[in-house]
């Protein structure tokens, strides 16, 4: 394609692809915020490409994340999860900034590939939790979300789908759609074929269609410290039996996992989403990691902290010194995002830059290496264009009968279900 021919393609996708939300809040803007919907669509027209949907815990992960997406051409997801950005957040950015955050860095560093911003992880835990998202979900679609994971999966499943069907209609039906069958607990309550196509199926006669799927297949968030990571035989076993439905998998809990293994998912399942959190969080901090963004320690179990990388080696003894004060495991350093988010910001131009470009440095690498994702920026645009609207519509079409989905028929349904949900316990990040 030669300049002209895709500068005239991002123009006409600029006029008709941002959701009226965007175009609302941002009139003049020049960053091309869509629907999770066309970022899932990029993938599945490339084929066994994933795009990272990095969980934009600071600044500078959102930053090197969207700068590194547009080295690479690649459509992209920036996120923040409910424990992470919600109303009891430990992040400075949450639910009703991050829109503005991503639409200003677009605009200030010429970002033109297609960007959705993902509420992930919404979660669902106990019955008020219905009521209270009912005014939740609106809110953060008028503060510029174009795309929102329902996650209800800490529920039983017909708790679970339930609460996904009553909450429907407070999703925009252009908006990028997830939903949850499985809470992520590593190895053990793993998903199956029958928790899933039970969710799905339900979903389908109540004329709702997911983009994505997550289950709990065997990884976990923050720090991974097992092997065993994703199942993949489980995940591309799930994938099939959900084929159908034409619904595409999104993988919870990347940061734990070998790029090998991240290879094969995208290689051999219906995976188009993949989340990283926490190995950015570490990479923009300066810590050591392996190739796949799992944080190292040294032989007295500390993390390693690269001099003359990241944050400045006093801000890092400072952070080290809170965690210490405050008794934090190392699975719980992500709560110094928000104490120390103005601190942060408060360094030198150069450290913030190379905070930054450490992050970018990364997720280029595994756009370009690992998730096969380069140039989908380009199907992205093309599927807005093909569409003529911010809104391609739905993947999938009914094919379950409504009236085998009534309420006392799910509530029979889900007695049926032989599953194992794994033990109790705050398994979010």
């Amino acid at each position: 394609m030669t300049e002209t021919k895709k500068n005239k393609s991002f123009d006409k996708a600029l006029e008709i692809g941002r959701p009226p939300n965007i175009v609302s809040l941002f009139p003049n803007s020049r960053a091309l915020l869509v629907s999770g919907k066309f970022i899932d669509r990029a993938m599945l027209a490339k084929g066994n490409a994933i795009s990272i949907a990095a969980n934009g815990r600071n600044l500078f992960v959102i930053q090197g994340a969207l700068k590194a997406a547009q080295r690479a051409n690649s459509a992209i997801i920036i996120e923040i999860a409910k424990s992470e950005g919600g109303t009891n957040a430990y992040c400075a950015v949450n639910y009703w900034n991050i829109a503005r955050l991503v639409d200003d860095l677009c605009n200030q560093f010429g970002i033109t590939v297609p960007v959705a911003v993902h509420a992930d992880h919404y979660g669902i835990k106990k019955p008020e939790d219905v009521e209270t998202a009912k005014t939740e979900i609106p809110s953060m679609f008028d503060a510029g979300m174009t795309s929102i994971a329902i996650d209800a999966s800490h529920l039983p499943d017909k708790e679970n789908l339930e609460a996904s069907i009553e909450l429907n209609p407070y999703v925009p039906k252009w908006a990028g759609y997830e939903t949850e069958v499985g809470e992520i607990k590593g190895k053990q309550g793993l998903s199956t074929v029958e928790e899933a196509l039970f969710l799905i199926q339900g979903l389908n006669a109540h004329d709702i269609f997911p983009d994505w799927i997550a289950l709990n297949n065997g990884t976990t968030h923050g720090i991974e410290a097992a092997a065993e990571g994703i199942q993949i035989d489980l995940t591309a076993k799930i994938h099939d039996a959900l084929k159908p439905y034409n619904v595409s998998g999104a993988q919870h809990g990347t940061s734990g996992n070998s790029s090998e293994r991240l290879r094969k998912i995208a290689a051999t399942t219906r995976t188009t989403k993949a989340n990283v959190a926490t190995g950015l969080q570490m990479i923009s901090w300066g810590l050591t990691v392996n190739d796949y963004g799992n944080a190292q320690l040294d032989e007295n179990g500390n993390f390693i902290k690269l001099e003359n990388e990241g944050v400045t080696e006093t801000v890092w003894k400072k952070m080290t010194a809170y965690a210490d004060a405050h008794n934090l495991k190392k699975g719980d350093y992500k709560k110094l995002n928000l104490p120390f988010e103005n601190l942060l910001l408060s360094q030198p131009a150069d450290i913030r830059k190379r905070m930054a470009k450490r992050v970018e440095d990364f997720v280029y690498n595994m756009l370009t290496t690992v998730f096969n994702s380069q140039d989908t920026a380009d199907y992205a645009i093309d599927a807005i264009i093909n569409a003529g609207s911010h809104d391609p519509g739905p993947k999938a079409e009914r094919i379950e009968i409504p009236d085998e989905w009534t309420p006392d028929k799910i509530a029979a349904k889900a007695a049926g279900i032989v599953s194992d949900k794994g033990p109790e316990g705050d398994f979010e990040d």
